[in-house]
């Protein structure tokens, strides 16, 4: 099983707990796959299937407990997690065991209530709980995001991981594309191509192709077959060790135009003006600026964060006053549109550090490639 050391863990905890007794918690109630594992170091897939819910309790002092279904026990007890208490789910019901655990803690129960939050129980059980703990259940103050956001030096090099695998696959783009091929085949190929270079699993990939560049960047492929003038792009959520990454590459097809290579040189252009915003103390609206002011844009998310999860934390926008800071990992995404309703898009991953920031992705260079001319 992936995991890190258990002082990883150990630290994660010290620092939840230190927040936890500035905001006056007793305990933290987590029911969702990432902030599960980010405290537990406990990794499996079987959290596609929605008919058993997992919890993890922790306390203000001591070590978390982890109420979940019977099946889990053994995968748990290799982690370094102690107090597990297991119920026969999903015929049993886990709201009494959980209950006990945090009347342990003797409350108040912060629950991760912010944006991108989700409660992976049923409301009905929730109801049931917060009458049977008898403990006031309220938001965590935002206090597993804060921690989320900023990484060890150890998660760090878990996504330059996953970026290099994927850094491997858009090598070799070459071999599974060009004219009259078609693009559901591509994206078949291409997440075979990242499973061959080391990938775990590839939940997701988007993309799309067209002579002037693409609608969205989040469709899935159809089976058009590429056409010389082309501009392909694919881009990519690989996960390596329970770690994404997330960047995209352009690719023309047969031949450029003069609009396409001008378009994506202006990409390249505010890539490396994002990267020259993002300093430690900066916010992340700056770096839209950055970015936005080169490319034309106005409004719209041109970056976010990544780690655990695809998306996570600040988005690079207008609006968001995030201030970036050490060990942070972002995506620089800008976007630049190339005809009445279609666009190119440019996306590279690097880590905050105290100066410039630490490229995890190979950065592109300007010059747009092209495959099967």
């Amino acid at each position: 099983m992936s995991g890190f050391a258990e002082a990883e863990y150990r630290a994660r905890l010290a620092r939840a707990q230190a927040r936890m007794a500035e905001a006056g918690l007793g305990a933290l109630l987590l029911t969702t796959e990432p902030e599960f594992r980010y405290f537990s170091g406990f990794l499996t897939r079987f959290w596609e299937s929605p008919s058993r819910e997992w919890y993890l309790v922790i306390p203000a002092s001591g070590d978390p407990v982890a109420v979940i279904p019977a099946i889990g026990a053994a995968l748990m007890a290799g982690t370094w997690v102690a107090d597990i208490r297991t119920w026969p789910a999903p015929a049993g019901d886990g709201v009494p065991l959980l209950a006990e655990a945090l009347r342990e803690t003797g409350g108040p129960v912060g629950v991760p209530s912010g944006p991108e939050s989700h409660l992976r129980m049923p409301l009905g059980d929730f109801a049931r709980l917060k009458e049977s703990a008898g403990l006031d259940i309220t938001d965590d103050r935002g206090l597993v995001a804060a921690l989320r956001a900023v990484k060890s030096d150890a998660e760090i090099d878990r996504i330059a991981h996953a970026c290099a695998v994927a850094g491997r696959a858009f090598g070799r783009v070459s071999e599974i594309t060009g004219p009259g091929v078609p693009l559901d085949a591509v994206f078949r190929d291409f997440q075979r191509l990242l499973l061959e270079e080391g990938a775990d699993f590839v939940p997701y990939l988007a993309g799309g192709a067209g002579p002037e560049g693409y609608a969205d960047v989040i469709s899935p492929a159809g089976a058009q077959p590429l056409t010389p003038g082309d501009v392909l792009m694919l881009d990519t959520g690989a996960v390596c060790d329970g770690y994404f990454c997330d960047f995209d590459r352009n690719f023309a097809i047969a031949r450029a135009g003069d609009a396409q290579r001008a378009a994506h040189a202006r990409l390249i252009e505010a890539t490396q003006a994002g990267l020259a915003a993002a300093r430690p103390g900066a916010r992340a609206c700056d770096v839209w600026r950055a970015m936005a002011d080169i490319v034309g844009a106005d409004d719209g998310r041109l970056g976010h964060g990544v780690g655990m999860q695809l998306t996570e934390g600040l988005s690079l926008r207008a609006g968001d006053e995030s201030v970036l800071l050490p060990g942070m990992v972002i995506t620089l995404e800008p976007v630049i549109a190339t005809a009445p309703g279609r666009i190119m898009v440019h996306e590279e991953v690097i880590a905050i550090t105290g100066d410039a920031p630490r490229a995890l992705s190979p950065l592109a260079g300007p010059d747009l490639p092209v495959i099967g001319g």
